[in-house]
C-alpha cells in the first residue's frame, strides 16, 4: 500500500455493531442507545477499543437518542440526560490520551429519509443534543445526512456555539453519472451551499465504498471553485451493509453485514480515497476496532 505524506485523521468505527458483538443490551428500536441507558460501562469499553485500535477521533454515542428510537416520551424525559451521558463518556474515554470527541448529531427525524425532514421539529431535537453535550466535546460530527437543508440546519445551529462543525452526507448506493445525496439533490450543490465558516469538513458516511471516490471528486470540484480547497476538509467512512433502498430507514432492522470487507480490503478503499483527495478517515455501521487497527497500522508504520 502506498501511503500518503501526511497521516490521515482517523475516525472511530460502528458503535451499534461493536456493542452488539461484545455482548452489550442491543436491540430494535433503541438501537446503540440501549447499552447507554442499561450498560453505560460497555459504551465506555467500546470508546476505549477504538482509541486503542488507533482512532484518534471518537464520536459521541448520541446517534439513536432520537424519538424514532427511543420513543417521543422516553425523548422528553431522558433525552437531555443521555446526550449528556453519551458526551461524558466520550470524554472520559479520550483522559489521558491525544484523541479528540465529535458530538454527534445524527439525522433526528430518520435516517435515510430526506422527505421527513421538518425543520420546526427538527430544531427542537438538535437543540436538546447540541445544548446537553456542547461543554464535553472538541467538535460537531453531523451524521448520516439526507439532504441539504437538513445539512444548512444543522450549520445554523452549530454556529453559536464556538466549536467546528462536520458535516457527513449519505449518497445513494447505486452509482449514477452524478453523485447524489439521498434527497436526490446533487452532492456538488451540498457541499457549496454548506461547506465554509464553521464547517471545516465535508465527510461521507452510511453508504457503500465503492460509491464513495465519485462522491469525493464533486466535493474537491465544490471546494476549488468556492476556494476552499485549502480550508475544508474531505473525509470518508463508509457502512459495511448490503445496499439500502433509498426508502428504507437506516436500522429499521438489523441489517446482515458484507463477509467480504475485510480489514485489508477496506484499507485497500481508504486508500483509494486518501490518493482521490480525502484526509480524514474512519468506518460505520459495522466496521470495527479490527478495521480501525489495520488503518491505523498502515499509517504509523516506519
Amino acid at each position: 500500500m502506498t501511503l500518503n505524506t501526511n497521516p490521515p485523521i482517523i475516525l472511530d468505527g460502528g458503535m451499534g455493531r461493536e456493542l452488539e458483538r461484545n455482548g452489550a443490551p442491543f436491540k430494535q428500536p433503541q438501537w446503540s442507545a440501549l447499552a447507554l441507558m442499561e450498560a453505560p460501562d460497555a459504551v465506555l469499553a467500546t470508546h476505549q477499543s477504538f482509541i486503542k485500535a488507533g482512532a484518534t477521533v471518537i464520536t459521541t454515542n448520541a446517534y439513536a437518542i432520537v424519538p424514532f428510537h427511543i420513543g417521543e416520551q422516553c425523548f422528553e424525559q431522558r433525552g437531555a440526560e443521555l446526550a449528556a451521558l453519551a458526551a461524558n463518556l466520550a470524554k472520559a474515554a479520550v483522559k489521558d490520551t491525544d484523541a479528540r470527541v465529535a458530538g454527534c448529531l445524527p439525522p433526528v427525524l430518520g435516517s435515510y429519509q430526506a422527505h421527513l425532514f421538518e425543520p420546526i421539529a427538527a430544531t427542537k431535537l438538535l437543540r436538546v443534543l447540541i445544548e446537553n453535550q456542547v461543554n464535553a466535546v472538541d467538535f460537531w460530527l453531523a451524521e448520516t445526512i439526507s439532504s441539504i437543508a437538513e445539512a444548512a440546519l444543522i450549520k445554523e445551529l452549530t454556529a453559536t456555539s464556538a466549536k467546528e462543525c462536520w458535516i457527513a452526507l449519505t449518497v445513494n448506493d447505486e452509482p449514477t453519472d452524478t453523485p447524489r445525496l439521498r434527497s436526490q439533490e446533487s452532492v456538488f450543490d451540498a457541499v457549496t451551499k454548506i461547506a465554509g465558516d464553521q464547517v471545516t469538513a465535508i465527510l461521507f458516511n452510511c453508504s457503500k465504498a465503492e460509491v464513495m471516490g465519485d462522491a469525493i471528486k464533486e466535493a474537491k470540484r465544490a471546494l476549488h471553485l468556492l476556494g476552499l480547497e485549502p480550508h475544508v476538509q474531505i473525509g470518508v467512512y463508509a457502512n459495511s451493509f448490503a445496499p439500502n433502498d433509498d426508502d428504507e430507514k437506516a436500522n429499521s432492522s438489523v441489517t446482515q453485514l458484507r463477509a467480504d470487507l475485510t480489514p485489508e480490503k477496506y484499507a485497500k478503499f481508504a486508500q483509494l480515497w486518501l490518493d482521490q483527495g480525502a484526509t480524514i478517515i474512519g468506518g460505520c455501521c459495522g466496521v470495527s476496532p479490527e478495521h480501525i487497527k489495520y488503518l491505523a497500522d498502515q499509517y504509523t508504520k516506519a
